[in-house]
């Protein structure tokens, strides 16, 4: 056992993707004890929480799933931390779900500071690793983290009473910048992925999906406004409907249909598809038509965490040294986090006579989705790095992504 916790402290990808997966299935299991005490007048007694529970359940999935999540993708990218590093990070991570949990019987400003830490240690972190060996495709991460910190600081202000309505600004803000962040990395990891897989099958250089410098430019520009917008609010239905056709038409142009037989390509395509409707359905709620619920929603469910699980995936697999080829329950996840995002929306827009039924079956599915995870990728996660090689590089970044936008 002391080796298996050595070796997960190892490396930020295992310690922090483990944590992302146990709290969206243990998380995910407390809303839907709530939401079925609902739903049949037996309601759970959420009594350690200070604020009120979607507010809990909607800032664990921001920042306490997605925090971990991230935080394991930037420690194994852009900088690099082994054990004691690893351990500080993780144990802030955890802290901070505990404070929440029991937030009612702690003083406000601890919770927050605690909470807080997390964040603000991993973005000094990066900060400092990019001072030491500045990369400027990776300055970009920079500036979604520090907005998901300044996000997180919002939520804290109105729970401390000196914001109102910070609750509220504070997590979108937090959710349109993971969109902006899946939006960047995408628009790195997608293309090259489907390179190599057409250049493996004799493709021709024409026939690979081309380099868009100007499409790029002005969608990684988009996303980083995003979720500022929230404080102008007559703004953020056009930059989200400005990104969704952006982000859209680079997809289109990455030969989607070369991912169908694999489903880590396949999954990263869904995701970022499910973004795409996301956005849409986000800047039409803005406007008056649908639901801004359902729209956040699939936004949170099939954009973020449709896309965390497939790179969380992906990278778990390169970096063990194990072949790019997913287990099988793990694909069967991917369908199930698709499930959870449509089957949300359609309780909020569509079917909403159906709408407790509906929501616990998104729930029940994103649980299922993460705990097939956890059973495909456990033995990777926490067991030595195999001795076969790794499998080739991705292509060289086009120059246009290799420098962030000024």
């Amino acid at each position: 056992m002391a080796n298996v916790v050595k070796r997960v402290l190892s490396e930020g990808f295992r310690a922090f993707f483990l944590g992302a997966a146990i709290w969206a299935i243990l998380s995910g299991l407390i809303w839907e004890v709530w939401l079925g005490g609902q739903a049949t007048g037996t309601a759970s007694d959420l009594s350690g929480l200070s604020m009120a529970p979607h507010l809990w359940h909607a800032h664990e999935m921001v920042f306490g799933y997605a925090g971990a999540a991230v935080a394991g993708f930037f420690l194994t990218a852009v900088a690099s931390g082994r054990g004691l590093v690893i351990g500080v990070l993780a144990a802030l991570w955890l802290a901070g779900r505990v404070a929440l949990w029991q937030s009612a019987a702690l003083p406000p400003v601890l919770v927050a500071a605690v909470d807080l830490s997390f964040l603000a240690v991993l973005t000094g972190r990066i900060g400092v690793q990019l001072v030491k060996r500045p990369k400027a495709q990776h300055a970009i991460f920079l500036i979604f983290l520090a907005t998901l910190l300044a996000a997180n600081l919002a939520v804290h202000l109105d729970w401390l009473g000196l914001s109102p309505d910070g609750a509220s600004v504070g997590l979108r803000i937090g959710l349109l910048a993971l969109c902006g962040l899946i939006v960047v990395l995408g628009g790195r990891v997608t293309p090259g992925f489907i390179r190599n897989a057409m250049n493996r099958a004799g493709h021709p250089p024409e026939a690979l999906p081309p380099v868009t410098p100007r499409l790029d430019r002005a969608a990684i520009l988009t996303s980083i406004a995003l979720p500022w917008s929230v404080l102008l609010p007559p703004l953020t239905p056009i930059i989200a409907l400005v990104l969704a056709i952006l982000h859209g038409l680079r997809i289109s142009l990455w030969r989607p249909h070369w991912s169908l037989r694999d489903p880590l390509l396949w999954s990263l395509f869904a995701a970022q598809g499910l973004l795409v409707i996301g956005l849409a359905l986000f800047a039409l709620a803005g406007w008056g038509i649908g639901d801004e619920v359902g729209a956040l929603h699939v936004l949170g469910l099939g954009g973020v965490g449709g896309m965390t699980l497939a790179v969380m995936s992906r990278a778990t697999l390169g970096h063990t040294g194990r072949a790019p080829i997913v287990p099988r329950p793990v694909a069967v996840g991917y369908g199930l986090m698709i499930l959870s995002a449509l089957t949300r929306w359609l309780a909020s827009d569509l079917l909403y006579g159906w709408y407790d039924a509906l929501v616990l079956i998104a729930g029940a599915a994103w649980i299922g989705a993460f705990a097939l995870f956890l059973v495909g990728m456990i033995p990777a996660l926490t067991q030595a790095r195999t001795a076969r090689p790794a499998p080739p590089p991705p292509p060289p970044l086009p120059p246009h992504m290799k420098t962030a936008p000024s």
